[in-house]
């Protein structure tokens, strides 16, 4: 049940099969069936984003990556994971690997609800 959530910094707009080729990079790594791993893909303008100690945008490329799931793998499961999922994403929007923000919300499992049903 992994649900993704990619906000890409200086897109114009996402369209196309973005999330459809996200979702289909990410199934395999987190090594669930079709249809069990969703994707929403979300542009951020430039103007709306902002680091410190710096004036320029131009260089601005971050992709950040929300992940939750049921139950997170941990020790070198979840490296292996953030290393795969952080590769898949750059290659699938166009951003060099260094851009690239992955967090990992808590377990899910016992938290969250599909139709009304708690996933226990």
């Amino acid at each position: 049940m992994p649900i993704v959530d990619v906000e890409i910094v200086g897109q114009e707009s996402v369209g196309g099969d973005l999330a459809a080729r996200l979702a289909d990079m990410a199934g395999p790594v987190f090594g669930s069936p079709p249809e069990s791993t969703w994707v929403r893909v979300r542009s951020l303008p430039r103007e709306h984003y902002a680091e410190n100690g710096t004036a320029s945008p131009d260089g601005w490329n971050s992709v950040f990556v929300t992940v939750r799931k049921a139950q997170r793998p941990t020790g070198s499961a979840l490296e292996a994971e953030v290393r795969a999922l952080t590769e898949g994403v750059a290659g699938v929007c166009g951003r060099p690997v260094e851009n690239v923000h992955i967090l990992y919300e808590p377990d899910a499992q016992g938290r969250i609800a599909f139709g009304g049903s708690l996933k226990t």
